[in-house]
């Protein structure tokens, strides 16, 4: 039965970081899901479907990465979609104290789960979701931050302003 593999997260908005990540996990499972969660704590700028449809299309030339959205526990979704293989990005000491102690309860809930980190490429070890919004905010240029499908998106959403000489 071959693998199948989650990448969980919120992606608001999917940052060129992430797509590294999705891309390395691609290579490295039979199937990957992006797993785009509600996580209503973190409070999103974009909805479910607005972060679903632009993964989608970053995605859309890699064949085996398909995109769901989700509610709720991340064991669940992996129970309900045959995922074994829970794939975390990992950029500080700090995230990889935090995903292990995720992964050894979501193993405790889901024994069948395994957790795998990979760490950034050193290009985008220094990008966050919150970090890009901030910046397309304060007009930054996004080109190097975020996929180009992102790109008219984040800048319609969060109105560049222009940045004083």
């Amino acid at each position: 039965m071959p693998v199948v593999a989650a990448y969980s997260g919120t992606f608001d908005p999917i940052t060129l970081g992430h797509y590294d990540i999705i891309q390395r996990a691609a290579a490295m499972f039979p199937q990957l899901i992006v797993a785009v969660g509600a996580n209503i704590a973190k409070n999103p700028r974009f909805d479910m479907e607005e972060r679903v449809k632009l993964i989608e299309k970053v995605v859309e030339k890699l064949p085996n990465v398909k995109v769901k959205g989700f509610d709720g526990l991340v064991v669940d979704f992996a129970k309900d979609h045959g995922v074994t293989v829970l794939v975390r990005g990992v950029r500080t000491v700090g995230d990889v104290d935090y995903e292990k102690q995720m992964a050894v309860m979501n193993r405790d809930l889901y024994p069948r789960l395994d957790t795998v980190m990979l760490a950034p490429s050193p290009e985008y070890a220094h990008l966050s979701s919150s970090l890009v919004r901030e910046l397309t905010g304060l007009g930054a240029p996004v080109e190097k931050l975020v996929p180009k499908p992102v790109i008219p998106v984040l800048l319609e959403r969060f109105g560049r302003r222009r940045r004083k000489s």
